[in-house]
């Protein structure tokens, strides 16, 4: 039992909330300039929150400890790990509980407020108290102490024993040291490199969202209505890009892993984490806006402040459990429902109480936006972003209103939307025209009035190339759909307007063009988005007439294609065939084929029994290898023209998570991508059913037919090794190597003939890949031949279903562009700060 590194994280976490709440109240003190001790609790905040990020990154150490090293006596190790899982899986394994990944984002704020220390001083301490005060209250979330008398637990701790989480179970309690030898692992789902990357970005997303919001509520609180903007800006920016980053690589995550034939399912847990970058991309506008013309800042300080608060209600709604079963993605309630629900409310609150103690003597203007304005534009661009979030905030947070009625003693049955995708779908198409036709034409008026020549003037030329565009896209992507077509047209039309402006822009001074180039972007995105969900097309029809399965649906047997092992089917301009399972290997690249295996009592381990080479390295007959034996790949060939191409989508059988579990395999082209699944296999846990045996008699040599197939007894043998059986001095066993050929290749059965005792064994041989299995029944020396037995079964099958979504490259170039103009806006932004600074106008 390691119980010190436990000690020592459970330490760690105590004096992060300590120096935390220390922390807020010094920066608290030191943010009032009158007070003469003001340098002093200066220092002591800072010295504090050194001592904060230290012990976070001591918890960060320790728990990572806890994990590399298999200390599964502690339940995170034991519940999110095991001892096999390769370094970058581990390295996830530390986010996967809601322990971890409130740590993740704890180590970010931690990160980003020792570059506020130094970034700003001039905001340092009243920006530094709110930062330490969320500090505080993330610290409380992994204290996991019980407080005296009153019984109240606070938090969950990461360190916690196994012992104490299972204090029931009889193995505790016979044997109170007992460590597990092995854990519970990683979702298989999550053991994918998007993993690895995707919730730190997210998470620093997180993070980022707090600086803005701390400026504002510092501006409100100091009365420095106008001036926190400038800081806060480059910060929101930032924000933006990373948050839009993660929910991207969240997105293409699931477009690779699972198998609902996409990249959003408008899943709760999406939902929340996309209502706040909505509301932060408007916020970001509001802000320029107010940069540019003195104009839109109450409605910044309202955004900026409803974004984190957005942040944390998503925090609540995934990780209190309330979201029940409406969410594959939600954590189960760990006993912290309360607590977060506490720190959701009190910057609700302060932020909503700060900002009506102050609302009178927020600067506004009192000049009326022309249409002509470009704040005109931009107050609807962002009413139409505020209006897309809402649309998905009301019902995602159907199962709050119901908690909160239940609570107040009512009964509310009001239920999610039950086809998510096509609900969502139907209202927020209207909301992306809107926001593609408003990146088009608000770009032309640059922050300043434009009268209604200059403006005809300036869109005439875009606006024709954009008609001839999209006459061109819906002509070949025949999009015949009215909503479709308006979509195709704002998407054209923003990325044609935009460019022109990019051209002028480069000209010019091309470190004014990051709105230009994200605007590209959208526009990309927009059409991207249209034509590979909105013209995504089975291609796996099932055109032999054959049923499948009564139970399963119409559906299911028209768009599924049922493949027997190597034989070849038609599939939209390709052939397409089943060449078998295969395993992955663990420690080199490549598959290995799982008919030229044999099992272990360790699922990750076999032991081949004949040649075979993964990519370029050869394994050898009896070589044991170590593979991820939970999960199988089905090797399917695509044949087009002469060229082939080899998908392994994955299956796993997985009672514990609803049966099997598929992730595609994705064929790329340039125009579109060929997502490919499999929807129902033969499953290895059920019983085959086999013919009757039939009997023939063969010699040495001598070609025979078993079920069809050309078969010959090439050799028989006495042999002292007899697979799972060990044998003793007076048996005797017999091999028979029987050949038998294939369509495509050769294979070889060796039944075993077993004498002991007078009394008679055998050991039979399949070859799964012809659903044969044969026997050696008996040997007849006076003849010099055989009696073999055979017994057939359905050959190995699979059933995959093929989806074809065209234009999806568009996206994704897209996805790129946005985080380019991101970068290029923040870069701008950073360098007029640090001009300023040089100045000392920004101190």
């Amino acid at each position: 039992m390691h119980y010190w590194i436990g000690n020592v994280g459970h330490l760690c976490v105590l004096i992060a909330f300590v120096s935390s709440v220390v922390s807020f109240f010094s920066f608290f003190k030191a943010s009032n300039a009158l007070n003469p001790q003001a340098e002093g609790w200066r220092k002591n905040g800072i010295f504090s929150f050194y001592i904060h990020a230290i012990a976070v990154l001591g918890i960060c150490v320790t728990l990572f400890t806890i994990l590399a090293n298999h200390y599964f006596e502690y339940h995170y190790a034991y519940n999110h790990s095991d001892s096999k899982l390769p370094t970058h899986y581990l390295i996830s394994t530390f986010w996967n509980g809601q322990e971890g990944s409130f740590l993740l984002w704890m180590f970010w704020q931690a990160l980003l407020g020792i570059i506020l220390i130094h970034t700003n001083k001039f905001w340092q301490a009243p920006v530094m108290t709110v930062f330490a005060l969320v500090q505080a209250f993330l610290s409380s979330m992994i204290l996991g102490v019980v407080l005296p008398v009153i019984e109240l637990k606070i938090g969950s701790s990461p360190f916690i024993l196994l012992r104490e989480v299972m204090a029931d179970a009889p193995i505790f309690k016979m044997q109170p040291e007992f460590v597990p030898k092995e854990g519970n692992g990683l979702n298989p789902l999550l053991q994918n490199y998007w993993m690895v990357i995707h919730p730190p970005t997210l998470f620093l997303g997180f993070a980022t969202t707090l600086i803005p919001f701390a400026y504002c509520i510092a501006g409100l609180w100091q009365k420095k209505y106008r001036e926190w903007v400038r800081p806060a800006l480059p910060w929101a920016l930032f924000s933006g890009a990373v948050l839009g980053l993660g929910i991207l690589m969240g997105g293409y995550w699931a477009y690779e892993t699972l198998n609902f034939g996409g990249y959003w399912n408008w899943d709760p847990v999406e939902n929340a984490v996309y209502v706040p970058w909505l509301i932060l991309v408007a916020s970001i506008h509001t802000m320029i806006t107010y940069k540019n013309s003195q104009t839109a800042l109450k409605i910044s300080i309202v955004l900026v402040i409803s974004v984190f608060v957005l942040i944390l209600y998503s925090t609540f709604l995934t990780r209190s459990g309330i979201l029940g079963d409406a969410s594959v993605h939600s954590f189960t309630d760990l006993g912290l429902s309360g607590q977060l629900l506490i720190y959701l409310l009190v910057f609700l609150l302060a932020g909503i109480i700060l900002a009506a103690i102050r609302w009178k003597e927020i600067p506004s203007s009192e000049q009326e936006a022309s249409v002509y304005s470009r704040e005109f534009w931009i107050f609807l661009g962002v009413a139409t972003l505020c209006m897309m979030g809402f649309q998905v905030l009301v019902p995602t947070s159907i199962p709050v209103w119901n908690k909160i009625v239940d609570i107040f003693g009512g009964s509310s049955n009001l239920a999610p939307p039950a086809n998510q995708v096509e609900f969502y779908s139907k209202y927020q198409i209207w909301f992306a025209i809107g926001v593609g036709l408003l990146s088009a034409v608000g770009q032309y008026f640059w922050w300043k009035k434009i009268d209604k020549k200059e403006l005809k003037k300036e869109l005439q030329t875009p606006f024709l190339l954009a008609l001839l565009l999209f006459a061109l896209i819906i002509s070949i992507g025949s999009v015949t759909n009215p909503v479709y077509m308006l979509l195709v047209l704002a998407g054209v039309l923003t990325l044609v307007g935009n460019a022109k402006i990019l051209i002028n822009l480069l000209k010019s001074n091309p470190t004014l063009s990051g709105g230009a180039v994200t605007h590209i972007g959208v526009g990309m995105m927009l059409i991207g988005i249209l034509f590979s969900a909105g013209y995504s097309k089975v291609v796996s029809i099932n055109n032999t007439g054959l049923l499948y399965s009564r139970e399963a649906g119409e559906e299911f047997n028209r768009d599924n294609l049922l493949l027997f092992l190597n034989e070849t089917r038609t599939m939209a301009d390709y052939e397409v065939e089943y060449l078998g399972p295969r395993l992955e290997l663990r420690e080199s690249n490549g598959y290995i084929d799982k008919y030229g295996v044999m099992l272990t009592d360790d699922r990750d381990y076999v032991v081949l029994t004949r040649d075979q080479q993964a990519d370029d390295v050869k394994l050898k007959k009896g070589d044991t290898v170590r593979v991820y034996g939970e999960n199988t790949y089905y090797e399917i060939q695509l044949r087009k023209e002469g060229k082939t191409y080899t998908l392994f989508p994955r299956a796993q059988v997985n009672p514990d998570m609803g049966g099997i579990l598929s992730s595609p395999d994705i064929h790329r082209t340039a125009v579109a991508d060929f997502y490919t699944y499999t929807s129902s296999i033969m499953r290895p846990d059920q019983e085959k059913e086999w013919s009757k045996v039939q009997e023939l008699r063969a010699k040495v040599n001598e070609e025979f037919f078993a079920n069809d197939f050309v078969s010959t007894v090439t050799d028989i043998v006495r042999v002292n090794e007899v697979p799972g059986i060990p044998l003793q001095t007076e048996d005797v066993a017999v091999k028979a190597t029987i050949q038998v050929k294939g369509a495509n290749q050769d294979y070889t059965a060796e039944p075993i003939f077993l004498i002991r005792n007078k009394l008679v064994g055998r050991v039979s041989s399949e070859i799964p890949e012809l659903g044969i299995e044969f026997t050696l029944i008996n040997i007849h020396p006076e003849t010099n031949d055989f009696t073999l037995g055979y017994k057939t079964r359905q050959k190995d099958w699979v059933v995959i279903k093929v989806l074809e979504k065209p234009m999806i490259n568009i996206l994704w170039i897209g996805t790129l562009v946005v985080m380019l103009g991101f970068g290029i806006a923040i870069y701008r932004r950073y360098r007029e700060f640090m001009l300023m600074k040089s100045k000392g106008q920004e101190v």
